[in-house]
């Protein structure tokens, strides 16, 4: 399922891209949650949260029955 999800956000990665910004897969969890790291322009964005549900989210989802939810982690802060 993790090469899935990747082969997914590859999808993604251009739109990402072109503002700056970039995804990266962290884990896919036992309870369906996708966690992801934004990363260039898209870490520090105001629409950083919108950009991981309505985006993110909503792709894997109508991609993946197996996926639940998508949450941005950020892998510096520990």
């Amino acid at each position: 399922m993790n090469e899935q999800i990747k082969a997914a956000l590859d999808q993604i990665r251009p739109f990402l891209q072109r503002d700056g910004g970039d995804v990266q897969f962290i884990d896919f969890t036992e309870d369906g949650i996708v966690k992801v790291q934004l990363e260039g322009h898209c870490a520090g964005c105001p629409h950083a949260q919108m950009t991981v549900k309505n985006g993110i989210e909503s792709f894997l989802k109508e991609n993946f029955a197996e996926v639940k939810a998508v949450e941005a982690v950020n892998m510096y802060q520990f």
